[in-house]
């Protein structure tokens, strides 16, 4: 499928959904549709702690923006709808978008959760002409997910994802092989890869204030003001960009990481938040497929001052028991007595390929293996009765009662 000759244009798409956290919100709870929809932290009618991690378009119209503190958001927009990321109700939706985007090509490059390239020149072929693979893809994802994705199509990456940026939400941007300078010439230099402000400034200064400036430029110039990038901004200006569509990697880590509301010296609070962590790493590594041979511990106290400790497992792991076991551990080795803690994170790392059950047990075998057994239960009750249907009973607040499920 993926076959190409080396004299035929390339035909790369870039994908990159609309708003996804967003979007996932409003497409679960239909109503919130239409309105402003903020995805991070509680603002505490705005006093809360931490950021915005994605808003609805309804919401940027406010000004709202992706890393906003959210005290901030919430006076931009006090209307506005305010609701705790559901990681695991995103990681599904996106699996279910790269499946779609795989039936087309195997040559798919994971940017994030909800963006890719794809590398669709072989499968012209059997699909017809990227354009029309294009608006399949777009139609798909809005029938089967209720999903708006917006598309760029070019002969390189560069200006694929120009293309998809240009006109979202629900944008669909076509560049002909041929037209990539004409495309490029009316556009800002804010819009090359490498220019960011202190760059673009020194372009400005240098006269420049659109790409097609400085693809008429003399490289020669270019190069005497800024080195090396300078040529690399004279080459992206004239709309070359001979990079390959490089598929998925294994991961090299898997993590989640916690900013309390208030910093806390609650050791209780720690513990029992720093379990729920190595909970979601188990349920991500078992749906990856993946083991882990070490665990590295995050810590930030109420000064920002950021401490790592890592430390090996005695036997690769999916399960959070485990790696909570270490990861507390590792606690007892970070200089924090006296100190409030603001953040704590637990990341999987040296991840290995499952192989089913444990490897390299030792005498705990057995029990390593009922852990492993455990998890995959009630991965598979979460599965069926949503997220809430079960939860260990030492992660509930002291007094707390589990919420009770209404018979279906």
């Amino acid at each position: 499928m993926t076959a190409q000759h080396p004299l035929t244009p390339r035909a790369i798409i870039h994908l990159d959904m609309d708003a996804f956290y967003a979007s996932v919100e409003q497409l679960d709870h239909p109503e919130f549709r239409g309105r402003p929809v903020v995805v991070g932290a509680d603002p505490k009618s705005g006093a809360g702690r931490g950021v915005v991690a994605a808003c609805s378009y309804e919401a940027r119209a406010f000004g709202i923006r992706s890393a906003m503190p959210i005290s901030r958001a919430y006076r931009l927009c006090p209307q506005a709808v305010f609701v705790r990321p559901r990681i695991e109700r995103y990681h599904a939706m996106s699996q279910r978008i790269f499946a779609i985007l795989r039936e087309y090509t195997d040559l798919v490059e994971p940017l994030s959760i909800d963006e890719a390239f794809l590398d669709v020149t072989g499968s012209r072929h059997l699909f017809g002409p990227a354009e029309a693979i294009g608006r399949t893809l777009k139609r798909r994802i809005r029938e089967e997910l209720g999903l708006v994705a917006s598309i760029g199509i070019a002969p390189n990456k560069f200006l694929a994802k120009i293309g998809s940026d240009l006109k979202k939400p629900d944008g669909f941007v076509v560049v002909a092989a041929g037209a990539e300078r004409a495309f490029l010439a009316p556009l800002p230099i804010g819009r090359l890869w490498g220019v960011g402000p202190k760059t673009e400034a020194r372009l400005k200064q240098l006269g420049f204030q659109t790409i097609g400036q400085i693809a008429a430029a003399r490289v020669e110039d270019l190069e005497t003001a800024l080195g090396q990038s300078g040529r690399d901004l004279w080459l992206l200006a004239q709309g070359r960009d001979d990079r390959p569509v490089t598929p998925e990697e294994e991961a090299k880590s898997i993590g989640a990481e916690h900013t309390f509301g208030e910093d806390t010296n609650d050791k209780e609070l720690i513990r029992r938040t720093l379990l729920e962590l190595a909970d979601r790493v188990g349920r991500r590594l078992r749906r990856e497929g993946v083991h882990a041979e070490g665990v590295t511990l995050k810590f930030r106290d109420e000064a920002f001052r950021t401490s790592t400790r890592a430390g090996t497992l005695e036997h690769a792991t999916d399960v959070g028991d485990e790696m909570f076991a270490l990861a507390w551990q590792l606690m007892t080795r970070v200089p924090w007595k006296g100190s409030r803690v603001r953040l704590i994170g637990v990341t999987a790392t040296r991840l290995v390929p499952a192989s089913g059950k444990p490897g390299q047990l030792s005498l705990f075998q057995g029990a390593a293996e009922a852990r492993h057994t455990l998890a995959h239960t009630v991965d598979a009750i979460r599965e069926r009765f949503g997220a809430d249907a079960i939860t260990r009973a030492s992660l509930l607040e002291p007094g707390a009662q589990p919420k009770a499920r209404k018979p279906k």
